[in-house]
């Protein structure tokens, strides 16, 4: 595969994050998103076959990138709220400085895409914080709750601030750290 080949390619699906950002699914026709990727629709559709399937693989990149990005915060030493807090954070931060992601994030989760997406994007192993959860110390902690709600509950306002634009101050950002931690933990 050529640089330029894969450099369509990403043009394609951050066109699409954007778009589906914007203006949400069904504002992003494969038109437009090849219009904003400056390429050709045909050349769109060399790389993907269909909307969904371009869909699936800019969520596979979204959230590769989220778990780049807490990749640091999930070897720290610590207490496990201190941790799962250093993965908040991270998650937060990561997405604030590309607010796109976020709200692309927003829109596939309300989706009828959502269940497809969450399968598409692997079973986890490579996952830090599917990880960190799963680790001997976290998982007795947390509520007996399905893992999509866990995922809600703990890491679904830091995608939200991000995806409204929020710039909350660090003490802020710690104190709903520590409270998404307690709304996944077992009393």
């Amino acid at each position: 595969m050529s640089i330029a080949r894969v450099d369509r390619a990403a043009r394609v699906r951050r066109a699409l994050v954007e778009l589906v950002a914007e203006h949400g699914l069904h504002g992003a026709g494969m038109n437009a998103v090849a219009r904003r990727a400056g390429v050709a629709t045909g050349t769109a559709y060399v790389h993907y076959q269909s909307k969904e399937e371009l869909l699936l693989d800019a969520y596979r990149e979204v959230k590769r990138d989220l778990s780049q990005a807490s990749v640091s915060a999930t070897g720290l030493p610590g207490a496990p709220a201190s941790r799962f807090a250093a993965i908040w954070k991270a998650l937060y931060l990561h997405l604030a400085e590309d607010a796109a992601k976020a709200r692309f994030l927003v829109q596939l989760e309300v989706s009828p895409l959502v269940k497809q997406a969450h399968s598409s994007a692997g079973d986890g192993d490579e996952d830090p914080l599917l990880t960190a959860a799963a680790s001997t110390d976290i998982a007795p902690l947390l509520a007996d709750l399905p893992l999509e709600v866990l995922f809600d509950l703990g890491f679904g306002p830091a995608i939200r601030l991000a995806a409204g634009g929020s710039r909350p101050s660090e003490k802020a950002l710690d104190r709903i750290a520590a409270a998404c931690w307690r709304a996944i933990t077992r009393p």
